[in-house]
């Protein structure tokens, strides 16, 4: 009985943590659609190597944060 709790609780937690993610991506959008656009165009001219780099430096990230904070 013990197990489904967590399980229930870590959807529980997964679900906020998307649900914040997506709050967190709209913001910019949002406030300000050309400034987003002229970025997504940027981004899409990056070389595949840059974009991985960025996107593995990213997670990294993101797994300190949660290994310190949680």
């Amino acid at each position: 009985m013990a197990l489904l709790a967590s399980a229930a609780d870590m959807w529980d937690g997964l679900l906020a943590a998307f649900g914040l993610m997506l709050v967190f991506e709209g913001i910019l959008p949002f406030l300000n659609p050309r400034a987003s656009r002229l970025t997504l165009l940027r981004i899409a001219q990056l070389e595949d190597r840059l974009l991985r780099s960025i996107g593995l430096g990213s997670m990294l990230l993101g797994l300190l944060v949660l290994y310190f904070f949680r």
